[in-house]
């Protein structure tokens, strides 16, 4: 039996939120079917002081999303061909969220989003079966899962204090 989380779930420190959602389910409905596959790798993100976040240097159009409430999806297209899927974090106003990296058999943010059909169409929508996206956890598992905290990826111009953060998870 699996259970769709909430915003409340969403409503914490993104570092915390990134560790959580290793193990939990990312399941995508889309017109013809429903997929759903569990979260290996996230990275976090976490507020204004963050250099390598978004969010670091003010609100714009882009990231306006990282502002809203909990749970809000954040889409957004990179090096002119992937688009990227993150979640908000925190109380609305603290712009903070979570990079989904991987999906069991699928690792990379780019082949995660094409994988499920994710595109701008879900930006600003909230995590849900309303949005066709939401994220699950099954009840019925009762296992330990072994994560690893490594520095993110991709980030080297946010300066060496924030490229040494431990704020990526993966499923060991």
């Amino acid at each position: 039996m699996k259970r769709i989380l909430k915003p409340e779930f969403f409503n914490r420190n993104s570092v915390l939120v990134a560790r959580d959602l290793i193990g939990k389910y990312l399941t995508r409905k889309t017109r013809d079917k429903i997929m759903s596959f569990m979260i290996v790798e996230t990275e976090a993100y976490e507020g204004l002081k963050d250099k390598a976040s978004h969010s670091h240097r003010g609100q714009t159009p882009r990231n306006t999303p990282m502002w809203e409430e909990p749970a809000t999806i954040y889409v957004y297209f990179t090096y002119g061909m992937h688009w990227m899927l993150n979640i908000s974090c925190g109380k609305k106003g603290h712009p903070a969220a979570v990079l989904l990296r991987g999906i069991e058999g699928c690792i990379g943010p780019g082949r995660l989003t094409k994988k499920l059909s994710i595109d701008k169409t879900l930006n600003g929508k909230i995590l849900g079966k309303e949005a066709g996206l939401w994220i699950e956890e099954d009840l019925t598992e009762i296992k330990k899962i072994k994560v690893l905290k490594t520095p993110r990826i991709g980030i080297n111009s946010a300066g060496p204090i924030w490229t040494k953060k431990l704020y990526r998870f993966v499923l060991k």
